[in-house]
């Protein structure tokens, strides 16, 4: 999982001490390397406090809700006012606890959140021969594993999701980016070019002139 807490004694010890209920985690000090963080690897979890430098914990649990990865945030704060957990909790948090707090009560809300975690698993897609796992963040062609971005799955998932249908430029610029993107980038052409040569020929994502893309060959 990942902590987000800016006090570094505070953050060395809950990891520590979640070593010791072989749970692995990483750290972050401050909202800029959390967000680093979630955009190079997947976890499981996020504990965040809220007041960090840099992007606050509340725009990094904005971050994490926005990118639909269904990621459980548990916000670990000294911020205890009812209003305050309200506010937590209507941005996407899924638990708050107050600090000071004994390690062992952070542990089994974060069992609890891993329980439900996986019990709400996505469903695995599989179409024309594409084997998409949301959950473990996997997909492979025809049996054989692809290895791929962030961004790229992000794109995969929300063609593979629509079951053949159409998809335009501007809602996978809506949906597989954030709503800072540039509308008029060409992230998403260089994105599909590149996710086409990963998942090899024949190609699997067709594009449809002046409409969009959709997961199938172009001779469908």
């Amino acid at each position: 999982m990942l902590i987000v807490e800016d006090e570094p004694e505070m953050a060395e010890a809950i990891r520590d001490g979640l070593r010791l209920e072989a749970i692995a985690a990483d750290i972050a000090g401050d909202g800029h390397t959390a967000l680093e963080l979630l955009s190079l690897h997947t976890y499981d979890i996020a504990v965040l406090d809220r007041d960090i430098p840099g992007p606050s914990g509340d725009e990094v649990a904005a971050s994490i809700v926005a990118s639909g990865s269904g990621m459980p945030i548990l916000m670990l704060t000294a911020a205890d006012r009812l209003n305050d957990k309200a506010s937590g909790f209507e941005l996407g948090a899924d638990d708050y606890l107050t600090k000071p707090f004994h390690l062992q009560e952070l542990v089994l809300r974060l069992r609890a959140l891993d329980r439900r975690r996986v019990h709400n698993r996505p469903p695995v897609w599989e179409i024309a021969g594409l084997r998409l796992d949301p959950f473990r963040r996997e997909v492979y062609r025809d049996g054989r594993y692809v290895a791929l971005t962030r961004k790229q799955f992000a794109v995969l998932e929300v063609l593979v999701a629509a079951e053949g249908g159409v998809i335009s430029a501007e809602e996978l610029l809506a949906r597989a980016w954030d709503q800072n993107a540039d509308p008029f980038t060409n992230a998403v052409r260089i994105t599909v070019s590149t996710l086409r040569k990963r998942l090899g020929e024949p190609w699997l994502i067709a594009t449809v002139p002046g409409v969009g893309y959709r997961i199938g060959t172009e001779d469908d």
